[in-house]
């Protein structure tokens, strides 16, 4: 596969921490994400900018990145749920992108960022406004991009709406999250194909929960559909502490990197930093 070369690899560590109840120490954090630093990934996705009530274990971002060693090779992501959270994360210069949480389902918006569908466009804008104006770029994901489990309005044409909306406001890069793993990989390709197809200028990837059973047929059809930005955490750990959701992890990065090199894709992966970060990270995240 030719498009294999352009396929933005992202590290999701953030997801894996967050829903973790003992804290993490500080240090052990910045060593864990200074080690996945030197592996390659396109994007690390490394903290967040929310409220430290919300998710206490990410109250450390800011002592975090003051330590990290970034090069031109992979771009942090941290994550804002409101203006607030994308001021303070503009301030710091060694963050790329911001990532912002847009759900369609009303309920699931309301859990996660305390608005509403309509408050959270409103958001969504003026952050879009506050991250242009410091020269970085605002990711968004589209959260229960593949159903919801609160019976709330789903189906593809609304994906699709919002995903042209949310390009409508210049945004450039759209991930699809199936953010309680309930999606098969029929529905991933249908989605995404679709979206692809309709935003031909925007880089479309996808942020999908997945089991060890499932992954693969996920993966493929994204592939399939032409995404062109993978979101994993190594061993899968993570999920979504919003919805409860203790046991659809994310995908598994080792996995996405075994099936790239049996695949024959580049992706410009350091693997003896990867089994150093692989270490690192069964003595954080297995207990």
């Amino acid at each position: 596969m030719e498009q294999t070369t352009q396929i933005q690899l992202v590290e999701c560590p953030r997801d894996a921490m967050q829903g973790i109840d003992a804290f993490i120490a500080t240090e052990d954090k910045i060593a864990y994400l200074n080690s996945l630093l030197k592996v390659g990934f396109h994007t690390l996705d490394c903290g967040s900018f929310v409220s430290a009530k919300a998710i206490p274990q990410l109250a450390d971002t800011k002592d975090v990145l003051s330590k990290l060693n970034v090069d031109d090779k992979t771009k942090l992501l941290t994550i804002v749920a409101n203006e607030r959270g994308a001021m303070e994360a503009c301030s710091f210069d060694n963050i790329s992108y911001l990532g912002y949480p847009f759900s369609i389902s009303e309920t699931f918006q309301q859990k996660n960022t305390n608005a509403g569908i309509e408050a959270s466009k409103e958001r969504l804008l003026k952050i879009q406004e506050i991250v242009t104006g410091a020269d970085k770029e605002l990711v968004v994901y589209i959260s229960m991009a593949f159903g919801n489990p609160y019976q709330d309005p789903f189906d593809e044409e609304i994906v699709y709406q919002y995903a042209e909306w949310i390009r409508s406001a210049g945004v450039n890069i759209i991930s699809l999250a199936d953010t309680v793993g309930i999606a098969d990989a029929n529905l991933v390709k249908t989605v995404t194909t679709k979206v692809v197809e309709t935003l031909k200028d925007a880089i479309i990837g996808v942020h999908l929960h997945t089991t060890v059973s499932n992954w693969k047929p996920k993966l493929e059809a994204a592939l399939e559909a032409g995404c062109k930005r993978i979101d994993g955490a190594l061993f899968g750990h993570g999920g979504c502490p919003m919805v409860g959701d203790d046991l659809v992890g994310n995908m598994d990065t080792l996995q996405v990197i075994s099936y790239f090199k049996e695949k024959g894709m580049s992706n410009n992966i350091n693997f003896e930093a990867l089994s150093v970060a692989s270490n690192l990270a069964q003595q954080i995240f297995i207990h």
